[in-house]
């Protein structure tokens, strides 16, 4: 009888040591479960406060690089702005906010949001490089310091779609052509790989504008003799004749005379052979 008495005892004491280590997980538990709820929290309000900087960034970037872009049209402006230490590390931000912006459009875009501040920003990025390049100094400037930039343009041109982005497919082709008219500056662009399909690639968009300064930069290497040398093999046996025929009987004039005028410069091919 005692000793079932002490066994007792000794179950009541193992229970209640067992229900302590028990109410010990249970709240070892708890204060886990809200501890992760707290973290839980704070990582929330961070995204909610990383993504409000980021907008805010991006705003203040699309205002503050339309106001450049208006100022770029200054030739003195401009000068200041090359001579400044920051003008390439500029240049070289500019080239990665370009690239992150094709990279974020995703593949069944077919509207951007033209008024959006990322739409805006790059847009204005892209009108700087414009303004810079119709100078001889800032033609000068980018060839020289910053060629990345334009290696970087060339790529992104070739990797967007037909009929997207145009008004920034514009201002990037506008911003090569300005560079071909420095001699140096053509004889970068034009050498890169795949140059030339870029050309014809960017012929098949929809938009007449594109159109027009593709045919544009490629009358700069026709009417240069030292680079069509180098170049008029390729153009010769991959050049899409038919698409700059109907190109000029485009319903757009100006499109219209420039290809007819590029189908007579093309023209000095055959003696190049």
């Amino acid at each position: 009888m005692e000793k079932k008495e002490e066994e007792i005892e000794q179950l009541k004491m193992d229970c209640e040591h067992f229900r302590a280590r028990l109410e010990a997980a249970q709240a070892d538990c708890m204060r886990e479960k809200k501890e992760k709820l707290d973290l839980r929290q704070h990582l929330h309000e961070a995204k909610q406060q990383l993504l409000q900087q980021a907008e805010y960034c991006t705003e203040m970037g699309a205002a503050v690089c339309t106001l450049l872009w208006g100022v770029s049209n200054n030739e003195e402006a401009v000068k200041t702005i090359l001579g400044g230490s920051k003008a390439a590390k500029f240049f070289t931000i500019t080239a990665q906010t370009m690239e992150s912006f094709v990279k974020s459009l995703s593949e069944d875009t077919k509207q951007q949001d033209l008024d959006s501040d990322e739409n805006q920003f790059v847009l204005a990025l892209a009108g700087i490089v414009t303004n810079v390049a119709a100078l001889a100094c800032g033609r000068e400037f980018l060839v020289s310091s910053s060629p990345d930039l334009l290696d970087t343009m060339m790529h992104l041109l070739g990797e967007m779609k037909p009929g997207l982005c145009t008004k920034f497919k514009v201002l990037m082709l506008m911003s090569l052509y300005n560079v071909s008219i420095n001699l140096k500056g053509l004889k970068y662009i034009s050498e890169s790989p795949g140059f030339i399909p870029l050309l014809w690639w960017l012929l098949n968009d929809p938009d007449t504008e594109v159109c027009l300064h593709v045919l544009r930069l490629l009358q700069s290497v026709i009417l240069e003799p030292e680079v069509l040398a180098k170049s008029a093999c390729e153009m010769r046996d991959t050049l899409p004749f038919q698409r700059i025929i109907t190109l000029s009987k485009s319903r757009n004039a100006e499109l219209q005379a420039l290809a007819k005028e590029l189908l007579e410069d093309l023209k000095i091919l055959e003696y190049e052979a």
